[in-house]
């Protein structure tokens, strides 16, 4: 008899997730959306009565299904914050099981067809020089891979911090007024905006963060100055398409006037 009611809540949910599909489609999609995926450690305790190593890895596998929603609704851009640098501080056996797990992700998803077959570019963003040679390895094949595809970019953000970012930008800025390349008076903010790890994109139009913490943790701190902020009590790993819905709907109830 318990059957019953669980086919009927299927139904139930199937048929508003199908509705709210349709409402959202019918809006404007943000072309960069910008995740901040956090709980994995807390789904493993508390969903899976299971070790935290169990957690990353149901993360790693909700990526792929994110980019598979983000493809879906016309999202051109999905940046992912994976490994912050100051993670580097956690557990050594952490740090090394996210390494291990972070080569592998970026192997199988330059080799994974479904990337070939929607033009997927692969990029990882920080600073990658801190990162274990076989992540960097790793990262290397996925960009070359995909480098010449254009239909979507999906970034994953490794020992990354937002204020290194910005340091990085002006250092750059900095060694060209130093050669004469640039004068004092050509420093503006599309300038530096260019010379960010993020350059060549455009700034998110929605950062979403899960597990409901209320911040942005130095996550692209200089491009999410006109972004939409959400945030879901949702953990990372358990993660719905009916919550990217809902995230979405909620950017599309927003009036974005940048100061006007």
């Amino acid at each position: 008899m318990s059957a019953v009611p669980n086919i009927v809540q299927k139904q139930v949910y199937s048929t508003y997730e199908h509705k709210l599909r349709k409402e959202v489609l019918g809006g404007p999609i943000p072309k960069h959306i910008g995740i901040i995926m956090d709980g994995n450690r807390r789904y493993a305790r508390e969903k899976l009565d299971s070790d935290i190593g169990e957690g990353h890895r149901c993360g790693e596998k909700k990526i792929e299904e994110v980019m598979d929603w983000c493809l879906d609704m016309g999202v051109k851009y999905v940046t992912l914050y994976a490994f912050s640098s100051e993670n580097f501080k956690r557990d050594k056996d952490e740090v090394d099981f996210l390494m291990e797990l972070a080569e592998s992700a970026f192997i199988e998803m330059a080799d994974n067809q479904k990337i070939h077959k929607n033009r997927v570019a692969i990029r990882a963003l920080g600073v990658l020089k801190d990162l274990p040679e076989p992540v960097q390895k790793a990262i290397d094949y996925a960009y070359e891979r995909t480098k010449d595809y254009n239909n979507f970019t999906i970034s994953i953000c490794l020992a990354y911090g937002g204020r290194r970012e910005i340091v990085d930008a002006v250092r750059k800025i900095a060694t060209k007024v130093k050669a004469g390349e640039l004068a004092i008076d050509d420093i503006t903010e599309d300038l530096l905006s260019s010379h960010l790890y993020t350059g060549d994109m455009p700034d998110p139009d929605l950062i979403l963060r899960t597990s409901g913490e209320i911040r942005v943790s130095n996550f692209l701190l200089w491009q999410l100055a006109y972004s939409e902020l959400y945030f879901t009590d949702v953990y990372w790993p358990g993660f719905r398409y009916i919550d990217f819905l809902r995230a979405i709907r909620s950017y599309q109830q927003r009036g974005r006037r940048y100061g006007r």
